[in-house]
């Protein structure tokens, strides 16, 4: 039963956070602390401390998802988060995207020229 709660809480990490970069990071920014963590915490460093084995492990984890295109997109839409560790910064950083989307605020995407054009050819064929 503990493996299951060790699992829970390697999923649950916030891999930005991990990586040290923020959540708009380029790929440049994340692969530059990518490096310089590894290096930081790379095991022959310090011989014999499994805690940062575990860290270095963690490190190679988040580089592995962000680092990839298709895994950061699949992970920042369906992630699992720890929100109510994040800052109302970080929260709003974290979440821009989704909260300040017009489908995010439930405003049609469609400029309004353009629905009002639609509007009018419609009723022109009418």
């Amino acid at each position: 039963m503990e493996g299951n709660d060790n699992e829970a809480t390697v999923k649950c990490k916030d891999y930005y956070k991990v990586l040290e970069v923020d959540y708009d990071a380029t790929d440049e920014n994340i692969r530059l602390n990518y490096r310089k963590l590894a290096l930081k915490w790379h095991p022959d460093k310090h011989k014999g401390d499994d805690a940062v084995t575990e860290k270095f492990q963690e490190i190679n984890k988040a580089y592995m998802v962000l680092s990839d295109p298709e895994k950061r997109l699949e992970y920042d839409i369906n992630g699992i988060y720890e929100i109510d560790k994040y800052s109302l910064r970080e929260y709003l950083s974290r979440f821009k995207g989704m909260i300040l989307s017009c489908n995010g605020l439930g405003i049609d995407p469609t400029p309004i020229c353009s629905q009002r054009l639609l509007k009018h050819h419609k009723h022109e064929d009418t």
